[in-house]
């Protein structure tokens, strides 16, 4: 399942719209949209605030388990995304 389809799942789950959403992040419904339709990848803040407003997982949400890196890049990354999960769930 791609990131966007999570995010709109668990969006839904919460009964929350995506303004309601993107008004907590803070940005706009529009930019928000265009996450959830994998159009656009949001900043690693913006990752973590939808994480929490969500109540999901960094590591559910980016499949950190099952991810196998190509590129040194790939691995930089992943390891921002685990310093970051670190620190929102000590």
């Amino acid at each position: 399942m791609l990131i966007g389809q999570k995010l709109r799942n668990a969006r839904e789950n919460l009964e929350l719209s995506q303004e309601q959403v993107a008004s907590l992040i803070p940005m706009n419904q529009s930019s928000y949209s265009k996450i959830e339709r994998d159009v656009q990848e949001p900043s690693l803040d913006q990752l973590r605030q939808i994480c929490l407003i969500l109540k999901i997982s960094p590591n559910y949400l980016l499949e950190l388990e099952e991810v196998a890196f190509s590129s040194e890049k790939d691995l930089r990354f992943a390891l921002e995304i685990k310093k970051l999960f670190k620190s929102l769930y000590k």
